[in-house]
């Protein structure tokens, strides 16, 4: 016997067809002796259109007051997954986010979780009851407000309610049957991934892979809890639980034998560059670039200096998300006298490719690899950046296609 929690987003309990489904997925784990926590996220839609009823309202709405409004969405889904449970003689209750308490930050809209009780869950465990839990959302405990996790955030909820009842794993139904090599629909001979190690899947979440949300993988990797990312469309009654399901599972390095030199290539279209030109070379000059930026939080990723022949100007370029691209360019114009720049150049038809693997760390060139195989295909290279286990590559737009598939097969990743 296992302890699971078990989430499915909005695509897997989109209506009430596929609710059943899902209670039929919980049924048969329930039926093979788990003790079983669902969390749930709103049915597909429902979000998007509590969000417009706020926005119809107020374009500059009280945040407090949209976390009540949109929390609600997880709210009608467990409620209807509990009573699809019962039609099947489970013994279900659903819990909303305060209820547990799931106890947050106050920054609603984007609230950390602080704390969780575990022990209302593990006691309904003992009498043999499944918890359905809305994902999503928390309490702040000083103020009682309903709080919002943010994009992603069932995941979040899902990871951590996992880590609190001491789940021996937590599995992440989803619209794909596990984490690919890369895109399938940019690349067809991506293949699905047994394992992937903590530190991997943090990368190509972060760095453009839509599997996972990175605040998940984080809380996965804190608290050691084994993810495993699993399609919520295979037929419940196909898979026996008594064996290893299809999907991926995400884990410490500990437990992945051989690691391959790289794992897999994440791809981002949602970035643009900016170059700040002939900037004295004096300290202080990036504080004064990067320093307004915090302020304005705006993230910026990528980072290239170049220092000009005689030694007394620079050009600094940085990439930002494609979203922050009109606030980053704003911000750095009016800190203009502060910084003394000549000019601003600007792209937002750029890309970033990275590639990513734990067996970097013990084999040498691989980047170099990289350089020389694209420079064969005709793709320019803007900026570099590299760490540990993974380096990134800003490219043109238009060559990102060629770039993940030269990649893609230069590392071996295609299917044999």
């Amino acid at each position: 016997m296992a302890r699971l929690v078990m989430k499915f987003g909005g695509s897997s309990v989109a209506d009430i067809d596929r609710i059943q489904n899902v209670a039929r997925h919980v049924k048969r784990e329930v039926d093979a002796g788990h003790e079983v926590a669902v969390v749930v996220s709103a049915m597909a839609g429902a979000t998007n259109q509590l969000v417009k009823f706020c926005r119809d309202i107020a374009v500059l709405h009280d945040q407090a007051e949209y976390d009540a409004v949109v929390a609600s969405g997880e709210q009608v889904t467990s409620g209807l997954l509990a009573i699809a449970l019962q039609t099947l003689g489970i013994p279900a209750r659903s819990w909303q986010g305060w209820q547990i308490p799931l106890e947050t930050s106050d920054q609603h809209g984007s609230a950390r979780i602080a704390a969780i009780d575990g022990a209302p869950l593990i006691a309904g465990f003992a009498k043999g009851q499944v918890a359905v839990i809305a994902g999503f959302q928390g309490i702040h405990r000083e103020t009682g407000r309903i709080t919002t996790l943010g994009r992603g955030g069932s995941d979040t909820s899902a990871v951590a309610l996992a880590a609190a009842v001491k789940a021996d794993r937590c599995d992440i139904y989803t619209d794909v049957d596990g984490v690919y090599t890369t895109d399938p629909r940019v690349v067809p001979k991506a293949r699905r991934l047994d394992k992937i190690a903590f530190e991997e899947m943090l990368e190509m979440a972060s760095l453009g892979a839509k599997v996972m949300q990175v605040r998940s993988i984080e809380l996965g990797m804190t608290h050691n809890v084994r993810i495993f990312v699993r399609s919520s469309f295979d037929k419940p009654e196909d898979i026996d639980p008594h064996r290893p399901p299809p999907g991926t599972l995400i884990c410490d390095e500990s437990e992945i034998m051989e690691h391959e030199v790289v794992t897999g290539i994440a791809f981002s279209r949602d970035e643009a560059q900016i170059s700040v030109r002939s900037v004295e070379d004096k300290p202080g000059v990036a504080a004064a670039i990067f320093g307004p930026l915090s302020d304005a939080n705006i993230n910026v990723d990528m980072i290239v200096q170049n220092v000009s022949a005689d030694g007394k100007t620079t050009d600094l370029t940085f990439t930002v998300t494609a979203a922050d691209f009109e606030r980053a360019k704003d911000t750095i114009e009016k800190a203009r006298a502060a910084i003394g720049f000549a000019r601003l150049d600007t792209a937002t038809d750029v890309s970033k490719v990275s590639v990513i693997g734990i067996g970097m760390r013990s084999h040498a060139g691989v980047a170099a690899s990289a350089f020389r195989a694209l420079a064969d295909r005709g793709v320019n290279i803007r900026a570099i950046t590299t760490s540990e286990i993974k380096f990134s590559l800003l490219i043109d737009s238009a060559f990102t296609e060629l770039a993940v598939r030269t990649l893609h097969t230069l590392y071996g990743l295609d299917k044999a």
